[in-house]
């Protein structure tokens, strides 16, 4: 547990300290994030924000690396293989979306230059991520909600390995869409962070329940460590913000989330746990299916993502983000709910066996 808090606090300092650092460092370049206006369908209210510096992804990234490896100055907590491959995985995703801010900035143009073809590339980062992550570690190649055996459903490696992507991917565009208003993407992160800190030290503790988990320690520590990195980041990112997280910290977070519900055997849970970030990529997704549907005429939002349709009601921005806390809060809560309902009747069992 100390080794949990030990992450969490570092990540959370150095967040705090590294995001003051990048403000000062991108204002004085006058390195901003550049927004859509209404010629691009962007949401032209936004437009006061045009300039505020951005890439504050790197302070969440850096930060958490930090905190997990302080954390394993401890003695005890080793450096399991799988928390190598994720922290590859993280850092290689947070890369391709640094690697678009930077062309986004010097363009002067939300669009970077892989915007159409971004999706594509992140599949196919995914598709080799998950991969690896099979052939290098011990993680069970089932489809689980709470543990590896329930349900359970065995598929051939292959199988696995697309599946494992496809949530990888769709996680890390999911916070991307999310990553629209002042702390929203980072405040619910934190939130779906702390349920695998949660998750990963009930593992730990229960061994003789949840064996199929190799290492679920270093899973919580890494949880920690990104929970920590989020509140410190938030400080600055709370609107109105002073920086904005970019794809890199977007992305970055989305394959943490994955990778911690892959190793953790919680893939189906994942969808509760990152609950807002599933209804704001929906909301996109039919937006575009009604449009297209009804040949181009008639949207289904004012606009999306779900939460510029509110802004366009009247809600004020911060009456948005504190809501959409809130349901995120509630979709998290359900999916602790889930899992320890589970645990606690597997640990009943347990105790009034033979």
């Amino acid at each position: 547990m100390i080794a949990v808090l030990i992450a969490g606090a570092v990540a959370g300092m150095a967040a705090l300290f590294g995001t003051r650092l990048l403000i000062s460092f991108f204002s004085k370049r006058g390195l901003g994030q550049p927004i859509l206006g209404k010629e691009d369908l962007g949401p032209e209210h936004h437009m006061l924000k045009q300039g505020t510096p951005t890439m504050g992804g790197l302070a969440i990234i850096g930060g958490a690396l930090l905190g997990w490896l302080t954390a394993h100055m401890r003695e005890g907590l080793v450096f399991s293989r799988q928390g190598l491959v994720v922290w590859v995985g993280v850092i290689a995703m947070a890369g391709m979306g640094l690697l678009d801010d930077v062309i986004k900035v010097r363009k002067g143009h939300n669009r970077g230059i892989f915007w159409r073809r971004k999706n594509y590339i992140t599949m196919l980062m995914s598709v080799g991520l998950a991969w690896w992550l099979v052939a290098a570690t011990g993680v069970a190649e089932t489809i689980s909600l709470t543990r590896a055996d329930s349900p359970g459903w065995e598929v051939p490696t292959v199988v696995w390995v697309m599946f494992a992507a496809a949530i990888i991917w769709a996680t890390t565009n999911a916070v991307n869409v999310t990553d629209g208003l002042d702390g929203l993407a980072g405040g619910s992160a934190m939130m779906a962070f702390g349920a695998f800190v949660i998750i990963g030290y009930l593992l730990f503790r229960n061994d003789e329940i949840y064996g199929a988990v190799v290492n679920p320690l270093d899973m919580g520590v890494m949880a920690a460590a990104f929970a920590g990195a989020c509140g410190g980041f938030l400080w600055y990112n709370a609107a109105p913000a002073r920086i904005i997280m970019g794809d890199v910290g977007a992305l970055g977070i989305g394959a943490a989330l994955a990778f911690l519900a892959l190793t953790l055997n919680t893939q189906l849970l994942l969808v509760l746990i990152c609950g807002i970030n599933v209804v704001e990529a929906g909301s996109v997704a039919l937006q575009m299916g009604v449009f297209k549907a009804s040949g181009r005429r008639k949207r289904l939002l004012r606009m999306s993502p779900v939460h510029h349709h509110f802004e366009l009601l009247g809600w004020p921005e911060t009456t948005v983000i504190i809501r959409f806390w809130l349901i995120a809060a509630v979709f998290v809560a359900t999916a602790l709910g889930i899992f320890i309902a589970d645990f606690t009747r597997l640990a009943s069992d347990i105790g009034t066996g033979p």
